[in-house]
């Protein structure tokens, strides 16, 4: 007989070895208190610490505007969706979510789901369904759940060096002229911090005849005058023909979707198995992001608030010697390049310092660049800034892991 148990004991023993296994902190997030936490050890004792490495990067998910408008829908309507849309209806805050995401990004419609990996992987396979023969361009940086849904549909696909419009149009250039085409990229890399060129690459998509299918899940609601991505923030968003974005990061809530021309949102509607077959999102959910999203679009300070505390963050690294990695986005990287110094230094913030970052090792990043990633928020104060710098500081002597330069 197989030996099951034993095929995955090995599986998870050759993560460990690696020194990647991953350990879910037992956090209780206090409404109000953001980025404060309580952490629940092994041992069932707490101890309040600050979360630097949240997603939710505006502080949106603990918003009183937010949070009561969740608490509204949930007396009005209740908790649940009933089951698809197909089956059970649509709610009321749903259609108005998706009317004001459409909206937002200058486009005719937008289509939730559950998720944001779910409405990348469900999109980019059906549109392969879709569109006979399309090739898909793809950054070679790009979230998984694109490479799942472009590997899922089973088109000829080409991989491009990260941000290389050169070799893009290289790949471009040598692909059958009447064929369709579409590039898939990301406007902010969320674990670099880097930004995509969206002028450069529109501008290609036209000249060879592509459509173009851009990520914006690390955007949304961080730039542009109203907060619609870095495609508002660059002039372009009516060049764009497909925007995937996601409710759970800068909008604090839960959920996916996609905006586009109307005709090309119905075709997705109507073929996605990821979504005609999934639960649709609780009411409540949509009716907080419905509010979320009006929130974030008539307040730009919290935009501004936010790219001052990020910076502030990295000058504080960079002033310590911290080898804080070049980013030009809100993301704030520091080299480790080792998995163990790396889940090291994040345990020891932890138990030592009340200071919850992630260790983000392979295969998130690549073997060698291992790191911690740091999302400051408005939240973040001066007084938090100054006692992570402190605690890395320390730990950076304790394990004896690489630094740069410290500048004035």
């Amino acid at each position: 007989m197989f030996d099951y148990k034993a095929a995955f004991g090995n599986a998870v023993d050759q993560v460990r070895a690696e020194g990647r296994y991953r350990v879910f902190a037992d956090l209780k997030r206090v409404r109000g208190e953001f980025p404060r936490a309580v952490w629940r050890r092994e041992d069932g004792t707490e101890r309040d610490v600050v979360v630097w490495c949240s997603n939710d990067y505006l502080g949106m998910g603990q918003h009183p505007v937010v949070v009561e408008a969740m608490q509204a829908e949930v007396e009005a309507t209740g908790a649940g969706a009933g089951g698809t849309r197909n089956i059970s209806g649509t709610t009321r805050s749903a259609v108005d979510l998706e009317a004001e995401l459409a909206a937002w990004h200058h486009k005719e419609a937008a289509l939730l789901f559950t998720s944001g990996y779910v409405a990348n992987e469900a999109t980019l396979t059906t549109l392969q369904r879709i569109l006979p023969g399309l090739i898909i361009f793809s950054d070679s940086l790009n979230h998984a759940s694109m490479i799942a849904g472009i590997r899922n549909g089973g088109c000829e696909r080409h991989i491009y060096q990260h941000n290389d419009l050169d070799h893009l149009e290289a790949l471009l250039a040598a692909a059958p002229a009447d064929a369709p085409k579409l590039i898939a990229f990301e406007s902010v890399y969320s674990m670099d911090g880097d930004i995509a060129d969206l002028a450069g690459t529109i501008a290609l998509a036209r000249k060879y005849g592509a459509l173009t299918y851009l990520d914006e899940v690390h955007a949304v609601g961080l730039y542009g005058d109203t907060g619609a991505g870095i495609a508002e923030r660059d002039g372009v968003l009516d060049q764009i023909d497909i925007i995937e974005c996601t409710l759970g990061k800068a909008i604090g809530v839960m959920g996916g979707y996609i905006a586009a021309d109307a005709v090309i949102v119905d075709a997705i509607r109507s073929w996605a198995s990821g979504f005609i077959f999934t639960t649709s999102l609780p009411p409540a959910l949509t009716a907080g992001a419905l509010a979320s999203v009006r929130h974030l679009k008539a307040h730009p300070e919290l935009r501004a608030a936010h790219q001052e505390r990020a910076q502030a963050l990295k000058d504080r690294f960079a002033a310590a010697g911290i080898p804080v990695m070049p980013s030009v986005s809100h993301i704030v990287p520091v080299h480790v390049g080792n998995p163990v110094h790396c889940k090291m230094i994040s345990d020891m913030l932890l138990e030592e310092h009340g200071i919850y970052v992630q260790p983000i090792n392979y295969p998130t990043v690549p073997k060698g660049t291992e790191r911690l990633r740091f999302t400051p928020s408005p939240n973040h104060d001066d007084g938090m800034m100054d006692a992570l710098v402190t605690a890395m500081d320390k730990l950076w002597t304790h394990c004896n892991v690489a630094r740069l330069p410290a500048v004035a």
